[in-house]
């Protein structure tokens, strides 16, 4: 015979034999140094053959995370890059679906045992030519295997490419997991297994998803036409792609639906109606993006849920991979009526300002946030003024002024003064010991507002908010109790947040509570430091719950894919203050709608309801604050300049802007942004009373209350205060009352411990008549001697910040 005629014969010869030996070694498990001189080295088909083949039947495929909200209604959802997959049982999956990927990928898929011996061989010969990928021939069973290891088992790029790469390695080892797991596995599972791995194109993993995202239906639902589309589209979902190339798809499409025919999967009939179907693609694609960004006015929420879920031990790859269903707290009225009262109050495309508002609900056992959000809109264009950073959570650089009051008045009453407690309120330029510079001299103090009494009860101090008094007030108290009063309240950021140092902007390994204690920064009183509106709400929260702190959660519950109950880890509630403290501090509050800094703001909306309150301004206008509480929820707004270079605020008849002097107050665009959002939330719940004060709490501890003398003799009346611990200066004072009697006492029923008590003694002489005016003063003016009431409308008489002449926005950090 000639040597052509046998170099003939030996080609389907060598052929058949290097399919045998390919065949048996694949079955036997076992690794390949050399295939008959083919050049197939197989190093990588040794033991991770079966851990592979174990996971591929054991382990299920990464599944989308869905959030939702309270009410159970999907607001984003968390997946693996392009992996939105939602895995569905056979049943669920249309046969017209399973007949068209078996027509069009694997006609012999119920005849082979996993591989198509013949037609992997030939794939192989003619790619190892080629240098490329001429020819596939791999069963459903083998692409699910490399799909398996390319969406599952791969999690580097560089894993991503092993998984895919064109060699006789991989194949071997792609055909020998095959094979295994058409032992272990029906020919029915396998098919659904692939269904629900298989990529669709636009962001479609899984048929689940394809059906939705392509037609807005579920898979059980999809038409022979439907099918026959997403069937034609794993070839190549670029090529195929309905939405960028509608006549190839188009053409694809036709394609399977004639294999479709030719096997005898439909009948002429279905085939011709089939043929004759338009694509039907959705338009828009119903896709879902990834996380946080397709969330629109919950984006901030959600951010703050996954922040939430990682600080809690939940990781982004269980987040991206596990199908849990994360049901939060959030109530979707609470942030419609708060999101339209933001942008009532400051449009989202305001420059250089935003406002921001959380809400959260009371509670023994556990503090809910209801809603967060912003004047901003959620997203990533930033010439379209959207931000994905967390406005409504993150700490606020400028800080939240007055409102800081509320510690140095909660730890006044923790050492035993009482709300009715009478106040000194010294004037505008007051210099304080403990308020001074960095060389240590005394820095005067400024008010907003002037002709204010000398005296003010804590509660109408906290309403009417002069600085100088809550200066004042933290000699007593001391700054290192008053920040440890705030981080106890909610406040717990500032213990966690490192310090800046102002001199080179690089944070410091101390905190910035650690750093205030430390310094003993008087300023603390004044709000300079970074807040988050969320923990500020938090701090209503606590006092609303009697005391008692919970970490503001976001969740609800967690299940995974069965429904099955997942715990995670939630810092314990702690009992912030005894109960009777909250209880009066919440009266302690109560005024600032009334009579207060945030009267004006009350009365546009007809606000009639009982609720505790506090405004607050910083130095130079550059953020104002409110927090607002009332039995059911507290929520929390700061309106500030979010610039990289904030400027102070200006704040008239429209939206807030930025200006050269500004003039916002916590009393004009937070409290109208909080009572706005409130009233509307309210109208359908009952009026509830803020709690009872307890006496203790009322008039203050023995060790605050100080004897009356007022009528007594002046040594009689030293003597009983001088006993009772108090020390005693005099003062005479022209009265009728007989020489040496007290007639005036100051501070009269409860006092600062360690306070010096003023007694007016009478000189027993009466003074004589005022003189007459000259002339009656003119129409229109005050008489001579006659002052201003104090503002209490707008919030102008909160002047926050004002007293440190440019020293306080360096405090706190």
């Amino acid at each position: 015979m000639p040597v052509s005629s046998r170099r003939h014969l030996l080609r389907p010869a060598g052929l058949l034999l290097g399919l045998c030996v390919l065949a048996g070694l694949v079955a036997a498990g076992m690794a390949f140094p050399v295939a008959a001189g083919l050049g197939l080295a197989s190093s990588d088909v040794g033991d991770s053959v079966n851990s592979v083949s174990t996971d591929l039947v054991d382990e299920p495929l990464p599944q989308t995370s869905t959030v939702t909200d309270s009410a159970g209604v999907p607001i984003a959802r968390f997946f693996e890059q392009n992996q939105n997959r939602r895995p569905v049982a056979a049943g669920e999956i249309s046969p017209a679906m399973k007949a068209a990927i078996v027509a069009v990928e694997d006609r012999r898929f119920y005849q082979h045992q996993g591989v198509d011996w013949q037609g992997t061989l030939r794939a192989l010969v003619a790619n190892s030519a080629s240098g490329d990928v001429v020819q596939g021939a791999s069963t459903l069973t083998q692409q699910y295997v490399k799909n398996y290891m390319l969406y599952v088992e791969a999690e580097t790029e560089t894993e991503q490419l092993k998984a895919t790469e064109q060699t006789p390695a991989r194949k071997l080892k792609e055909a020998q997991i095959a094979l295994q797991m058409e032992q272990a596995l029906s020919k029915e599972e396998i098919l659904t297994r692939y269904l629900n791995i298989v990529s669709f194109g636009n962001g479609a993993a899984g048929i689940a998803s394809a059906a939705r995202i392509y037609f807005d239906t579920t898979p059980d639902q999809l038409t022979v036409a439907q099918s026959a589309l997403l069937a034609g589209m794993v070839r190549s979902t670029t090529a195929f792609d309905p939405v960028t190339k509608p006549e190839a798809a188009l053409e694809r499409r036709n394609l399977v639906i004639l294999q479709m025919r030719d096997q005898q999967m439909i009948d002429e009939t279905q085939t011709q109606a089939a043929l004759a179907a338009p694509l039907g693609v959705v338009s828009p694609l119903r896709s879902q993006p990834n996380g946080c960004i397709g969330a629109g006015d919950a984006g901030f929420f959600c951010k703050y849920v996954a922040e939430y879920l990682s600080e809690a031990g939940f990781s982004q790859e269980q987040l991206n991979r596990g199908g849990y269903t994360i049901k939060t707290t959030l109530d979707r009225n609470v942030l419609d009526k708060m999101r339209a009262s933001l942008i009532a109050e400051v449009p989202p495309d305001q420059p250089n300002v935003a406002n921001v508002m959380s809400v959260v609900a009371p509670g023994q056992d556990k503090h809910r946030v209801l809603g967060m959000a912003s004047s901003r809109n959620f997203g990533l264009d930033a010439e379209a003024m959207e931000t994905s950073y967390g406005l409504p959570f993150e700490p606020v650089n400028l800080g939240a002024g007055s409102t800081y009051k509320i510690f140095t008045a909660s730890t006044a009453l923790e050492k035993g003064l009482g709300i009715n407690y009478q106040l000194a309120v010294p004037p505008s330029g007051y210099a304080s010991p403990i308020y001074v510079d960095g060389n240590g001299r005394p820095l005067p103090v400024q008010n907003a507002s002037s002709g204010l009494p000398e005296r003010l009860s804590l509660t109408d101090a906290l309403a009417l908010s002069p600085n100088t008094a809550f200066i004042k007030l933290e000699e007593f108290t001391g700054v290192p109790d008053v920040v440890d009063m705030a981080v106890r309240l909610g406040m717990r950021s500032l213990a966690t947040t490192p310090f800046v140092d102002p001199a080179t902007g690089r944070a410091t390994d101390r905190s910035i509570a650690e750093v205030t204690k430390a310094q003993k920064q008087a300023s603390f009183t004044l709000g300079v430091s970074p807040t988050s509106v969320l923990e500020l709400s938090n701090v209503g929260a606590t006092l609303a719950s009697a005391g008692k702190w919970c970490p503001p959660s976001p969740i609800e519950s967690i299940t995974d894919p069965a429904g099955n109950p997942v715990p995670i880890t939630e810092a314990p509630c702690q009992q912030a203050v005894e109960p009777g403290l909250a209880n009066a501090m919440m009266n302690a509050l109560s005024k600032d709608d009334i009579s207060g800094t945030s009267a004006g703001a009350a009365r546009q909306v007809g606000w009639n309801r009982p609720m505790a309150g506090k405004t607050g301004t910083t130095q130079q206008h550059k953020s104002a604050a409110f927090v607002g509480i009332v039995p059911q929820m507290s929520g929390a707004v700061i309106a500030f300049d979010n610039s990289s270079s904030p400027r102070p605020l200006c704040d008239g008849a429209g939206s807030p802007f930025a200006c050269r002097s500004g003039n916002i107050f916590g009393g004009k665009t937070p409290a109208e942004t909080w009572f706005g959002a409130m009233k509307p939330l309210l109208e359908d719940q009952p009026v509830l009373p803020l709690p009872p004060v307890e006496q203790r709490y009322l008039e203050g501890g023995a060790e605050s209350r100080v004897p009356d003398v007022v009528g007594r003799s002046q040594n009689d009346a030293r003597g009983v205060l001088e006993r009772a611990g108090w020390t005693v200066s005099t003062r005479t004072v022209d009265n009728a009352a007989a020489r040496g009697t007290v007639i005036g006492q100051s501070p009269r029923g409860t006092a600062l411990p360690g306070e010096v008590i003023v007694l007016s003694i009478s000189s027993g002489s009466v003074p004589p008549p005022p003189a007459a005016p000259s002339a009656p003063p003119q129409a229109g003016q005050p008489p001579a001697g006659d002052q201003p009431p104090p503002t209490q409308d707008g919030g102008n008489s909160d002047g926050n910040g004002d007293a440190n002449d440019g020293g306080d926005e360096d405090d706190g950090g």
